[in-house]
């Protein structure tokens, strides 16, 4: 047996999220509703890590992602790696950005916030992208990213 084989098995097409920080593993899979696919999902979680310590790597046959679902995950892991695969080969690689502004993703933490007594969309402005600083659209009230909760 060769000892260089992957742990995880290679996908023909599909997407490859790598670099996921251990803890956050189920929480990426949840925001990209993974468990809700029909096509093969592969899940690995505590693998050694040189840029993160411990990592969680997700495949996903099958399945290329859009830009608004790939900024939800900015919110739980800002650095992730996307390895876009085509034929067994990566053919692009995208590291998960932080947006200017998150829509429908984060709830407000102000109980009088019309976002939480309408059936509206939350809209929220990064305040300072450094710290993970961010700043409601309607109420003006300001969190931490880190302890936000998703919509």
């Amino acid at each position: 047996m060769n000892k260089k084989e992957r742990l995880v098995a290679a996908i023909e097409n599909g997407t490859v999220i790598d670099h996921i920080p251990a803890d956050k593993t189920y929480q990426v899979m949840n925001l990209l509703e993974l468990q809700s696919l029909n096509t093969p999902v592969t899940i690995g979680n505590n693998f050694v890590s040189k840029k993160v310590g411990k990592k969680g790597i997700i495949k996903v046959s099958n399945k290329f992602f859009s830009d608004e679902e790939i900024s939800r995950l900015s919110v739980v892991a800002p650095k992730i790696v996307l390895n876009i695969i085509k034929d067994y080969e990566v053919v692009e690689k995208k590291t998960v950005e932080t947006p200017d502004e998150l829509r429908g993703i984060v709830k407000c933490n102000n109980p009088k916030c019309i976002t939480n007594n309408e059936p509206m969309e939350t809209v929220f402005h990064f305040v300072d992208k450094e710290n993970g600083l961010l700043k409601c659209h309607y109420c003006d009230k300001e969190q931490d990213i880190n302890k936000v909760e998703l919509c």
